[in-house]
This record gives C-alpha cells, sequence and structure tokens, in this order.
C-alpha cells in the first residue's frame, strides 16, 4: 500500500505537532476521494461544488497566469511548500526520473545529521508534553525513561513524519512552479522507510508528482497555417429562415380545413398511425419503437425533416387509407442504431386537412410582427433577427471547427491527475444536471459520487476528455506564444458578472476560482479571434 502525502497531510503536521505528539496516530496515509461532497457546508452538495478551470490547473511556464503564481500561491492545492523552508543541518539530495505521462520521480536522500537533528527535536517536544511520573512538567526526563513511557517505536514513527515534513519542501524546490495540483504523492512505504531508519539512521524515499506537460505541434507553429472547413447548416441561412419564419407566421393565421375530395398534397397537415419493422437475419420481423407514432400531425411542407423517401411514399394517400412500403435509414441518421436499416413502413393517414390562408399584404403586417405597417418592414425585420442568429451560428460553428482542429496538430504526454481532474469536473457538471432534474436523495448522491461510479465514467469518457484537455492546453499555449492580452477592466467586469449570477441563485462561490475561470474565458477568446484572423476558412452550406 502505498504512503499518500497530499497538502493536507503536511499542513496537519504543522499545525498539531503537539496533539499529535502526546496521543500518536500515522497521519500521512490519506484517502485520495475522487469525488468529494462537502455535505456539512449545504443540504444540497452542489450548490458548493466549483469547476475548477483547466488552464489554471497547471503550474506551467506554458500558460503567463500560472507562470506568474508561485508555488506558495498553490500549496494548498499541491505540495505545502513554506514560505521559508526549515533549514537543514545537511543537504538531502534529490535525484529526478522522468517517467511517462508527464510524471517525475524524485528519489530523496535523507543524511544522518538531519535525522538526528529530527529526532532531537521530537523527543523535546515529547519532553514538553509527556506527563511521566515521578518528574514535574517541562522539567529534563532522561532519555532512556522518556522512551520508556513513550515507547521507542512511537518515537520512531514521530522522527520519521518530522523528516518528512521537514524535507518534503526542499525535495519540491526542483519542481517548483511545474508541480500539478494533487498530483504528489510519497510512494515509499512506511515500514520500508521504518526499517531503513531503524537499520541505517537514515531515510531514503520516492515521490511522484505529475508536470505541467509539454505541448509539440506537429508540425511546429501548426496553428499559424491553420486551414479549416467550417459546415453551416442550411436553416442557419438567414435569407431562408426569414422566408421559413414568415410562412410559419402566416400558416398561424390561417384556417384548418378538411380535405374531402382528394388525396394528400404539399402543403397539407396529415395526422398518421405509422409503425415500422425490420427484418432479422432468420427473416423474422422486429418492430422499430423509435419509428412508431399514433396521431403523429405531419406538415407536409417539412418533408426535408424526416426520412429521405417517407413523404414521397404518403402523396396522394385519402382520409381512412393505409399504406405500406420499405424505406432505409440514412449512414447520417441521428440515432445510431437505426443507421442503414432497412424498415418495412405501415402508415395509415387518420385525418387530412389543408390550411386556408389570408394574403400576404400589408394588412396583415401588424399581426405577422407587431408595430410593423408593411409587409416590407416585416420581411425586413425578420432578416435582420435571422442574421443574427446566423453570425452567432457561425461564429459558434467556427470555434467548434478551430478547436477540434487544434487537438489534432498537438502531442501532449497527459498527466493521469490533470485527466482526472478534468473528468470530475465534467462529471460534478453532469451531476449537476441530474440533480436540477430529479433532486437526488442522498442515498442516490452517494450512489452517484461512488469511485465505481466515477470510474466507469472516466473509461467512458476518456476520448472526450483526452480531446478538451488537448485542445484547452494548445489554446493556453497559443496565448502564451503570441503574447496575447485582455483588458484588467474587462476581468474586473466578467468576474462581478458572474458573482453577481452565483448570489442571485444563492449559490456558493470561491472568488479566486471565478477569477481563474473568467480569465481562462477571456483567454480563450482572444486565442480564437487571433486564429480567426489568420486561418484560412472556408464556408460550405450543408
Amino acid at each position: 500500500m502505498e504512503l499518500c502525502i497530499r497538502s493536507r497531510a503536511i499542513l496537519n503536521w504543522n499545525q498539531q505537532i503537539p496533539q499529535f505528539l502526546g496521543k500518536f496516530s500515522v497521519s500521512a496515509t490519506l484517502n485520495n476521494q475522487f469525488l468529494q461532497v462537502n455535505k456539512n457546508k449545504s443540504k444540497n452538495p452542489f450548490n458548493s461544488y466549483k469547476l475548477t478551470p483547466l488552464w489554471r490547473q497547471s503550474h506551467c511556464p506554458a500558460f503567463p497566469q500560472c507562470a506568474r503564481k508561485s508555488a506558495a500561491s498553490s500549496s494548498s492545492s499541491s505540495v505545502a511548500v513554506e514560505s521559508e523552508k526549515d533549514r537543514l543541518p545537511a543537504d538531502i539530495r534529490v535525484t529526478e526520473t522522468v517517467e511517462p505521462n508527464s510524471r517525475l520521480r524524485l528519489t530523496v536522500e535523507v543524511p544522518e545529521a538531519v535525522c538526528d537533528d529530527c529526532y532531537s527535536r521530537v523527543m523535546n517536544e515529547f519532553m514538553k508534553q509527556a506527563r511521566v511520573p515521578g518528574f514535574r512538567p517541562g522539567k529534563n526526563v532522561p532519555e532512556s525513561i522518556l522512551l520508556s513511557y513513550v515507547g521507542k517505536e512511537n518515537v520512531q514513527k514521530a522522527t520519521i513524519e518530522s523528516v518528512l515534513k521537514r524535507t518534503l519542501p526542499h525535495a519540491m524546490s526542483s519542481v517548483t512552479g511545474r508541480a500539478l495540483r494533487d498530483s504528489i504523492r510519497i510512494v515509499t512505504k512506511f515500514s520500508d522507510m521504518e526499517k531503513a531508519y531503524s537499520s541505517l539512521n537514515t531515510l531514503r524515499y520516492d515521490i511522484i508528482v505529475d508536470v505541467a506537460p509539454e505541448v509539440k505541434w506537429i508540425p511546429e507553429n501548426a496553428y499559424k497555417i491553420l486551414k479549416i472547413v467550417v459546415e453551416i447548416d442550411s436553416d442557419v441561412d438567414a435569407q431562408t429562415a426569414s422566408e421559413k419564419e414568415l410562412r410559419r407566421r402566416q400558416k398561424s393565421l390561417g384556417a384548418m380545413r378538411i380535405v374531402t375530395d382528394r388525396g394528400l398534397q404539399i402543403g397539407d397537415v396529415a395526422v398518421l398511425d405509422i409503425s415500422a419493422t425490420k427484418v432479422d437475419e432468420d427473416n423474422s420481423s422486429i418492430n422499430i419503437p423509435d419509428a412508431e407514432s399514433k396521431g403523429f400531425h405531419f406538415d407536409t411542407e417539412d418533408g426535408d425533416k424526416v426520412l429521405p423517401g417517407f413523404l414521397d411514399s404518403i402523396i396522394g394517400m385519402q382520409r381512412g387509407e393505409t399504406k405500406s412500403f420499405p424505406l432505409v435509414f440514412p449512414e447520417s441518421w441521428n440515432q445510431e442504431n437505426l443507421r442503414g436499416v432497412q424498415a418495412q413502413f405501415t402508415v395509415e393517414c387518420k385525418e387530412l386537412f389543408y390550411r386556408d390562408m389570408p394574403e400576404l399584404d400589408d394588412s396583415l403586417a401588424d399581426k405577422l410582427l407587431p408595430g410593423c405597417t408593411t409587409l416590407q418592414q416585416v420581411k425586413e425585420s425578420l432578416l435582420q433577427k435571422c442574421q443574427e442568429v446566423e453570425r452567432t451560428a457561425r461564429d459558434q460553428a467556427t470555434d467548434n471547427a478551430i478547436l477540434d482542429q487544434l487537438h489534432k496538430m498537438v502531442e501532449i504526454d497527459i498527466p493521469r491527475s490533470l485527466f482526472e481532474e478534468q473528468g470530475r469536473q465534467f462529471y460534478g457538471a453532469k451531476l449537476l444536471e441530474v440533480q436540477a432534474k430529479m433532486k437526488l436523495n442522498e442515498e442516490q448522491l452517494a450512489s452517484l459520487s461512488s469511485p465505481k461510479a466515477v470510474n466507469e465514467y472516466l473509461e467512458n469518457q476518456k476520448q472526450n476528455i483526452t480531446k478538451v484537455i488537448k485542445q484547452n492546453l494548445a489554446v493556453g499555449d497559443i496565448f502564451k506564444r503570441e503574447n496575447l492580452e485582455f483588458s484588467t477592466d474587462d476581468l474586473v467586469k466578467e468576474v462581478e458578472n458572474s458573482i453577481s449570477e452565483f448570489k442571485r441563485h444563492k449559490q456558493e462561490y470561491d472568488e479566486e476560482r471565478v477569477r481563474d475561470q473568467v480569465q481562462e474565458i477571456l483567454e480563450g477568446a482572444k486565442v480564437l479571434e487571433w486564429l480567426k484572423e489568420h486561418a484560412e476558412i472556408q464556408y460550405i452550406t450543408k
């Protein structure tokens, strides 16, 4: 079993030495809960859940703000490095070994002089705290009597912890500014340290630490020659969308009439019962529940939104008629389980209507769009609104295309701690959604927060988590390389807005983390803005 020492353990040692010496307990081994829910702060644990921004997690030269933060400023979440390291009577020796996944192994060799000094300090503390029969408090007690009273084994354990507490800050000096939060742990077994100390009066232990990964562009500076193709949905086209919206509003002013003397034609609305089956390998028919619908109101002008060939197959059907026909679900179908499936559809036309719509002219302007006096005003207003939607959609599609391209252009040896941290953010956000919809009880929360549930999520979402980490690190690297900046006023304003939202929803927040998240967003916006100015972008309509 590993001896896991995190910052919280070290801080406990600093703050609780008297109590620790009075009643010994090995405080070095801590459980590393992957998803922690604080039940004491709030009845709803998700109110206090915070998502740590990825770019701020790594104290990494690649990210300007991270580089400006000292290791001491992040000690509460990585390793507790004292502002002034305790001076040691002799130098310790630290050897670095590079391991996969941006991980370093630090082998720390503590000389006898340091161990002896720690032993003396521990004995002095025991002497102050111990109540040895026959000796007044605070008086010197012979070492042999004190050892007999406290127990040699307890003194030895306390000495080893004292050695770790004093030498860790020195050992971690070589990775200051590189160590990732919550990634540092001692992997040497405590029992092995006890054996080494008792036999040699020296100590040797190994530390594993994840460091900020290097971003390698393939080819070098690939982001400077970025070429992307952005697909825009035809429904987003402002002209097309405005025409459809005008038609929809015109339809809402029309009256529905029953068709009695003809079959279904374009422009009609039909009420349909639909069922579908597929033929299995043994020629047996299997129902397709996802394709079944009772009383489906089908507007024939929306024929492009249904399965290709469906509208053509039912044109001409009359009220009360049933028709059967085969269709194949295309490979681009939204439901993956139906892609490429050959299905036999059965459709019954229950009702058939047509719209008796008024003519489009100025007299309808105010009804089509309140405040307008002419049809031309209606068209121009609708077009303007649709153009705003189109710009937003194009910008979003462009950002997504750029980010999708970036993660393919970098090689990054992602540390496990960074992967888990990003995964925890995703999982926490998912639980927030579930909690908002279902109001989970404590038992359900405990089940969803279990290590098993989290590990399953990490495994299932491994590809997506890795993709996002690569995107974020690539963006952070570009921000630093191109010396991009944003104004302090923008940062302050956005932080204030975010905090106001937390307060409005009566949610707890960490101001420093809010600031970090806002900073991440502003950095990302600047990088995307820079890339859009320098990239070769082609837009196509699908």
